[in-house]
């Protein structure tokens, strides 16, 4: 979350995940079953609930237990089905803007080759970002 102008608290929003899946090289957004999810190909790296408080997107299973252990009231296990999968659930409300920048890169990383990734990077820092 993040401080308005007048000290109010933002919740991160679909409009602010959009913001960032939506320039990042070969993202399309999709609807799907009524949710919102950001593809690479057939990969999704990123989905947001029907209610829109929580987004799902790839995560190295290996480290899953660790981030919900560590921060239980932010990141969620998985529905059963997802649990095969690189993947973590993340409360909306929980996040700040960066957090989440950074949980979309990394799972953009995860499904994109590695020369666009290293490419991307590449130009990032070029502009400075």
């Amino acid at each position: 979350m993040r401080a308005g102008a007048e000290g109010t608290v933002h919740m991160v929003t679909v409009d602010d995940i959009r913001r960032v899946a939506s320039r990042l090289p070969r993202s399309e957004e999709h609807l799907i079953r009524d949710r919102v999810k950001f593809r690479i190909g057939k990969i999704v790296y990123v989905a947001i609930s029907r209610d829109e408080t929580m987004m799902g997107c790839g995560f190295p299973k290996d480290e899953r237990e660790a981030a919900i252990a560590a921060e239980p009231d932010k990141f969620v296990m998985p529905s059963v089905a997802d649990q095969r999968f690189n993947w973590i659930e993340v409360r909306m409300a929980a996040l700040d803007l960066g957090e989440m920048r950074e949980l979309i890169l990394d799972a953009w990383r995860g499904v994109v080759p590695k020369r666009v990734a290293a490419a991307y990077a590449e130009s990032a820092a070029g502009d400075g970002v």
